[in-house]
């Protein structure tokens, strides 16, 4: 799988951008502030639906414009995919795969598969547990479609409940109506913490062998899966919360308040590491993540690094460029220097330079 060509059409601070990578490793560099990561997010969107910022559809559009368009030719299985998207400040995007529009935006997960790493990643182990969700939610919509399903349902439910606990809070006369949704909460949400339990068993498998080599020998990694509730225990916990879940107005069982265990050895690195286990447990993830994507989709992911060397010291930048292999990898940094002390192997450099493509070699 590689990506052939990105076009940009009023997206972020581009005003039009049409870029063609090589099947290998691609540098975009320049300042700071110049639309690098941007290049990235347009990517990112095209294979997730979402900003890895978090960023409203609305706010990705340039200043001043009603619409932005993404374009995409895809290489994969041996096969020319097109995709656009097409943002809009007053309704909800618009997808088509081959000029064939889509219904449903879900329906486009999976197409392009991709592994993005940011400077914040690094803090994912000692960050809160929302950030680890995250990660977990964000790598399984894109692989696995009845989880997307699930977790999606899940969550209208969980926000139905909590509007409902606020109406109960004034309004004791709908008390009654809760059970209503704990049946179906626990429904969707028993999938969710048994295929999260599955992932974390995945991970384990590759994280492991990546970690030890990564740690020159030192360490063990291995992640566990804290379920905020048992599913054999989930329907029975929710009941009993009621009482105080009224009192808070909010749902306080269940899969949304799950978190995943970062073990070397027998510590937990979250409470106990140094911020150099820490951030080396965060690369074996990212790496761990190239490797299982390219397992269940039997065919390489895009890998996407948004100045994510300047952060590393020399050895764990080391480790990750000979690890990238052959993932085509498009990276973001302000200066080349590295890559061509590191005798990387580089297809093609790009200059970024005030949302605009100044020169390719």
């Amino acid at each position: 799988m590689i990506i052939k060509s990105l076009e940009l059409k009023d997206f972020r601070n581009y005003e039009t951008l049409a870029i063609n990578f090589g099947p290998g490793t691609n540098i975009l560099y320049g300042d700071n502030a110049q639309g690098k990561t941007n290049i990235l997010e347009a990517i990112y969107l095209a294979a997730t639906t979402k900003s890895h910022r978090g960023t409203r559809d609305g706010d990705i559009i340039r200043f001043g414009s009603e619409e932005g368009h993404i374009r995409i030719m895809l290489f994969k299985n041996d096969v020319d995919t097109k995709l656009d998207i097409h943002l809009r400040k007053a309704k909800t995007k618009g997808i088509a795969i081959d000029g064939k529009k889509i219904k449903k935006a879900a329906e486009l997960l999976g197409l392009l598969n991709v592994v993005f790493f940011s400077p914040e990643d690094l803090n994912i182990i000692k960050n809160g547990p929302g950030e680890r969700r995250r990660f977990t939610d964000m790598e399984l919509c894109q692989l696995d479609d009845f989880y997307l399903y699930n977790l999606n349902n899940y969550n209208k439910i969980v926000n139905q409940r909590n509007t409902l606990l606020k109406d109960v809070y004034f309004n004791p006369s709908l008390k009654e109506t809760i059970e209503i949704w704990d049946s179906q909460l626990v429904s969707y949400g028993s999938k969710v913490i048994e295929r999260r339990k599955s992932f974390t068993d995945q991970l384990n498998e590759v994280i492991g062998p990546v970690h030890e080599k990564l740690s020159g020998g030192r360490e063990s990694l291995r992640i566990i899966y804290d379920p905020n509730v048992e599913i054999e225990d989930y329907e029975r916990e929710l009941s009993s919360s009621t009482e105080r879940d009224i009192k808070s107005k909010m749902t306080n069982v269940g899969p949304h308040r799950d978190d995943f265990i970062f073990m070397v050895g027998d510590l937990d690195i979250r409470k106990f590491g140094s911020q150099g286990q820490q951030r080396t447990a965060a690369l074996s993830l990212k790496l761990a993540e190239i490797e299982i994507v390219k397992r269940l989709i039997n065919d390489t992911p895009i890998l996407l690094l948004d100045d994510v060397l300047s952060e590393l010291d020399s050895g764990r930048q080391q480790f990750l460029l000979e690890s990238i292999g052959d993932v085509q990898t498009i990276i973001t940094c302000t200066g080349v220097e590295d890559f061509v002390n590191s005798r990387l192997e580089i297809d093609k450099l790009f200059n970024i330079s005030n949302g605009a493509l100044v020169s390719e070699q």
